[in-house]
C-alpha cells in the first residue's frame, strides 16, 4: 500500500511502510521545456529530429499533504500526487505553454529494466536509449542491406544494430525495474527513455506536460497486476483456438478446402482456416499483397459463404483480414471519400500513403461517422458473414502532417491510432454479442491496446534465423509485451518477409512451428512472397512435423486456457521472464528462454543446422519432456535435432507431467 508523509518540509513517499522517492522544499523535482519535433515518415518509417528551445527546473516552493494526497507548488506550476492502492499518480498542473517534460528516476547498481512496447533486439534496457514511438518495424533500407550482405556471402544471424537503429509497431511509454516498480506516462506523444545516463538515473523525457504513474508489488506478479488495472487486460480466448494450428492459406476456395483436406490427411489437427486474401489479392513487385477493400470477394472465393457453415460444423473455422486503410481503386474507398470520412492532407484532400508500392487512403477515426462505418462494415461483412477472427493489420502510419477532422495535433494522436483501430475491432464484436467466440489479432499498439485487442502478433518478421528480425527476436518481443501488461502474444509460423535471397527453409519453418506449439496460438502464413516460401505441406517431412506439433499443442490445451483465464483476471501474461520467479543474475538477462506460465521453460532452437542447444536452468529440479531426464539448474547442453525442442517442465508440476505423458505425440519416456 502506498502512503505520503510530510516531514518539515519534506514529502516521503512509502510503499508498504518503505521509504521509495522524497521531495524537498526548495530542490528541483522534475524539468520542463519547449521544443521542436520534425518527423519524415517514408513507408510508416520516420526520421526524427528535434531541437529544444527552453529548458527549466521546476523547484518545489511549497509543499502541502491533504487527506492523503500532495501537492507540491514549483515555480511555474504545481503537481499534484495522488495514492492509488499499490501506485502513486502524479498530475502536473499549470504548465500549458511547456510541450517538454524530463523526470529522473534514480537508478540502482545492477537494476535492469524492460519493456517500452514490443523491443524485438533487446530485452534488458539497462545502458541503452529507447524511441516510445509508433512506426513500422522493418524498413525498406534495413531489408536492401540485408539483402546485399547475403549476395556476396556475409550471413551473420546474430548481428544486431544499437537499439536505437530500430523502431517498433507497438510502443508504450511503460518499463519494469528488477527493484520490482513501474513508471508508466499517460503521455500520447513521443516519449524517450534513457537508461545509460552515467548509470545513475533512469531519465524519461516525454514531447508534452503529462501525468505519470509510479507502481510497485511486492513480486513481479503483483507488479504486473497493478500495472494492467492502468492499461488493462485482454479476455480469455475462445475455445477453439486450442483445437490445433490455424493453417495460413490463400488462393480461393478449392485452393483453400484442398490446404485443409491435405493437413488432416496428414494427421493435422486443424482449428481454424485463415484466408487473409478473402477480400481480394494484388500482385505487385514486393509480392503478393491484398485488395483493401472489406467485401467478400466471390470471384477469388466462390461459394465461401456457403462453404463456412460447412467448416465450421466440421469444428473449422475461418478467419479474414482487415486495416485501416481503402484501396483507392476500390467502391469502398470512392464511398468513403465521398461522405468525407478520409484523413486529410493540408491542402483538404484526401491523404495517400505509400505502404509498399501502392497509395491507399485511410478511415478518420476521429469522425464519429466514418467511426461508425468502418465498424459497421465488421459488423456486416465479416462478422454476419461468418469470419470467427481476423487479422486487425496496421495502426502505425497517421502522418504528423495530416488534418484530422477532430482537428486534434495528429503528432499527439499518432501513437494512439492502433489502440483506437483496436477498439472498433473489439466493439464491433462485443456489440455483434460475439466476445468469447471470436478473436482478432493486432500488430500494432499503445498503451489503450491491452484493453481494446484480443490478441498480438508480432508482425513481418524476417523467414530466417537472424536475430534482429527473425525467430529469434519474437522472444524478446513476446518477454516485452508482457512487462507492458499486454500478455497473449505469438507470431507467424515461419515468418512473413522474404524477397529474392530471403527464403524460408523447411528449417525455418519446422523450428518456428516447435516454438508457436508452446504458446497460445499456433497459426500460420504463408509470407509475403508465398511461392519461394516453404509451407506446411512442403514435405511428408513438414508434414508429420507439424502433425506432431500440433497434437502436443492440442494436448497443452487445458493449461493454455489457464493462462488465458489468469492473464484476463490478473493480467499475468503465458509468456513469462524467468527472472519472476527466479532472482538469478542470469534470469534478468535471458532474452532467448521464455517462461510459459509458472511451470514451463522453452528454449527454441535459433541457429541452422543445430542438433543440441545450450540451455539456462535456474535453480530447481527439471523434466526435460523428451527423454524424461532430470535436471538442476545451471547451463546444459541438450539434444535438439529436427522436432525435438527443449522443453523442460518443473519436477513439482505432477499434473502437466501428466498431459505429455498421457500425449502420443510427445510422450515423456520412463
Amino acid at each position: 500500500m502506498t502512503s505520503i508523509i510530510k516531514e518539515n518540509n519534506t514529502l516521503i513517499l512509502l510503499y508498504n511502510g518503505k521509504e521509495v522517492c522524497r521531495i524537498a522544499q526548495g530542490e528541483p523535482f522534475f524539468y520542463i521545456g519547449i521544443g521542436d519535433t520534425d518527423y519524415q515518415m517514408s513507408h510508416g518509417s520516420f526520421k526524427i529530429s528535434e531541437s529544444f528551445r527552453h529548458r527549466a527546473e521546476v523547484v518545489a516552493r511549497r509543499i502541502e499533504l491533504v487527506g492523503g494526497k500532495a501537492v507540491v507548488y514549483g515555480n511555474t506550476g504545481r503537481v499534484t500526487i495522488a495514492c492509488e492502492k499499490d501506485r502513486f499518480l502524479f498530475t502536473p498542473i499549470g504548465f500549458k505553454k511547456y510541450n517538454r517534460m524530463l523526470v529522473r528516476l534514480p537508478a540502482a547498481a545492477g537494476e535492469a529494466v524492460y519493456g517500452g512496447g514490443e523491443n524485438f533486439t533487446e530485452f534488458n534496457l539497462h545502458g541503452k536509449r529507447l524511441n516510445v514511438w509508433v512506426a513500422e518495424h522493418i524498413n525498406g533500407v534495413q531489408i536492401a542491406k540485408k539483402l546485399a550482405k547475403q549476395v556476396v556471402g556475409i550471413k551473420n544471424s546474430k548481428r544486431k544494430q544499437p537499439l536505437s537503429k530500430y523502431e517498433t509497431y507497438y510502443a508504450q511509454p511503460t518499463f519494469i525495474s528488477s527493484r520490482k516498480y513501474y513508471f508508466h506516462s499517460l503521455t500520447t506523444a513521443r516519449c524517450v527513455f534513457d537508461f545509460g545516463y552515467k548509470n545513475e538515473w533512469n531519465m524519461v523525457k516525454t514531447d508534452a506536460v503529462s501525468p505519470f504513474y509510479i507502481g510497485f508489488g511486492e513480486s513481479f506478479e503483483a507488479l504486473l497486476s497493478n500495472l494492467s488495472e492502468v492499461v488493462g487486460r485482454q479476455p480469455a480466448l475462445p475455445e477453439w483456438v486450442y483445437d490445433g494450428m490455424i493453417l495460413g492459406v490463400q488462393g480461393g476456395t478449392q485452393t483453400m478446402l484442398e490446404k485443409l483436406e491435405t493437413a488432416r490427411s496428414a494427421g493435422i489437427p486443424v482449428s481454424g482456416l485463415w484466408i487473409q486474401d478473402w477480400e481480394g489479392r494484388r500482385v505487385t513487385a514486393v509480392g503478393k499483397q491484398l485488395f483493401w477493400n472489406w467485401e467478400w470477394d466471390s470471384e477469388l472465393y466462390p461459394g465461401l459463404d456457403k462453404e463456412i457453415p460447412k467448416l465450421n460444423a466440421q469444428g473449422v473455422k475461418v478467419l479474414g483480414y482487415i486495416n485501416p486503410f481503402l484501396a483507392v481503386e476500390k467502391p469502398l474507398y470512392k464511398e468513403a471519400s465521398a461522405k468525407g470520412y478520409c484523413v486529410k492532407n493540408r491542402e483538404g484532400e484526401d491523404y495517400y500513403v505509400t505502404i509498399t508500392t501502392f497509395p491507399a487512403a485511410m478511415v478518420d477515426l476521429t469522425n464519429p461517422d466514418a467511426y461508425a462505418w468502418i465498424k459497421n462494415i465488421i459488423k456486416k461483412n465479416m462478422i454476419e458473414f461468418g469470419l470467427s477472427g481476423w487479422m486487425a493489420d496496421f495502426g502505425e502510419y497517421l502522418p504528423t502532417d495530416c488534418v484530422l477532422y477532430s482537428g486534434e495535433d495528429p503528432e499527439l494522436v499518432h501513437n494512439t491510432w492502433p489502440a483506437r483501430w483496436a477498439q472498433v475491432n473489439r466493439e464491433a464484436v462485443e456489440e455483434s454479442g460475439k466476445l468469447g467466440e471470436i478473436m482478432f489479432f493486432t500488430r500494432a499498439g499503445f498503451s489503450a491496446t491491452p484493453r481494446y485487442s484480443t490478441m498480438m502478433w508480432c508482425g513481418d518478421n524476417h523467414v530466417d534465423f537472424s536475430h534482429d528480425f527473425g525467430l529469434p527476436s519474437v522472444i524478446p518481443a513476446m518477454l516485452n509485451l508482457s512487462c507492458c501488461g499486454f500478455g497473449l502474444s505469438h507470431s507467424d509460423i515461419g515468418g512473413y518477409t522474404s524477397f529474392f535471397n530471403l527464403k524460408r527453409s523447411e528449417e525455418v519453418y519446422m523450428r518456428w512451428c516447435e516454438m508457436n506449439a508452446f504458446s497460445l496460438l499456433m497459426r500460420g502464413h504463408e509470407g509475403l512472397n508465398p511461392d519461394i516460401n516453404a509451407q506446411f505441406d512442403a514435405s511428408e517431412a513438414v508434414l508429420a512435423h507439424g502433425a506432431k506439433m500440433a497434437k502436443l499443442h492440442v494436448a497443452l490445451a487445458p493449461y493454455l486456457k489457464e493462462l488465458a483465464e489468469e492473464n484476463a483476471a490478473t493480467g499475468v501474461g503465458a509468456v513469462r521472464p524467468l527472472f519472476f520467479y527466479y532472482d538469478e543474475p542470469q534470469a534478468y538477462e535471458e532474452a532467448y528462454e521464455y517462461l510459459l506460465g509458472r511451470e514451463l521453460l522453452v528454449a527454441p532452437v535459433l541457429e541452422p543446422g543445430a542438433t543440441t542447444r545450450r540451455v539456462y536452468l535456474p535453480e530447481d529440479r527439471w523434466i526435460h519432456l523428451e527423454s524424461g531426464r532430470e535436471y538442476g539448474g545451471g547451463v546444459h547442453e541438450v539434444p535438439a535435432p529436427l522436432g525435438e525442442i527443449p522443453v523442460f517442465v518443473r519436477k513439482s508440476a505432477e499434473e502437466l507431467q501428466d498431459i505429455f505423458m498421457r500425449n502420443a505425440a510427445f510422450g515423456m519416456r520412463d
